[in-house]
């Protein structure tokens, strides 16, 4: 074999190498652009996924808020309806104390176990079906539900019960 020979062989080879290096290359090049174009895709659905949970967390906080308005609103009425009946017994005790055929001792008992027998019978009477004993109803609606949400407290200002009813809302 010629030394011509031999230099185009080696030469040849070298190309050959060369191409296959390069398209070697190339195919590396295009899976790690496939992997890079799955990453963004996913970097953007956890964004989405991030923005849903950022959205239903502020909903859950202007409903939580919203539920301590409602509860701050039915303490303030609860102690206003407490100081309204101590201003009742006072004047009951105060007439007692004008009538001279009253004991004011006795009409401050006599008040007090009225007022007892009146909120044992409101909580305690559901023959109508209404529901006598809810001291909170409150009903809000959204663009998709109407909610409605009824509780009762006993006597220390713990929730007794606590009832929430929820509706589709249709186009009206």
């Amino acid at each position: 074999m010629s030394t011509g020979a031999i230099i185009a062989i080696i030469i040849g080879v070298l190309i050959v190498l060369a191409v296959l290096w390069f398209v070697a290359r190339a195919g590396r090049d295009r899976k790690l652009e496939s992997r890079r174009v799955e990453a963004r895709e996913m970097r953007r659905e956890a964004e989405v996924g991030s923005a849903k949970a950022d959205r239903t967390r502020a909903e859950a906080d202007a409903q939580a808020a919203e539920a301590r308005r409602q509860e701050a609103l039915a303490r303030e009425r609860s102690a206003s309806a407490d100081e309204q009946h101590q201003e009742a017994r006072e004047r009951h005790i105060e007439a007692a104390r004008k009538d001279p055929d009253a004991d004011p001792d006795e009409a401050a008992a006599e008040f007090d176990q009225q007022r007892a027998t009146r909120e044992t019978a409101d909580a305690g009477d559901d023959r109508t079906g209404d529901d006598q004993s809810v001291e909170h109803y409150e009903h809000t609606s959204d663009s998709d539900v109407d909610r409605e949400r009824r509780f009762e407290r006993d006597g220390e200002g713990d929730v007794v019960r606590d009832e929430t009813y929820e509706e589709p809302r249709t186009n009206r």
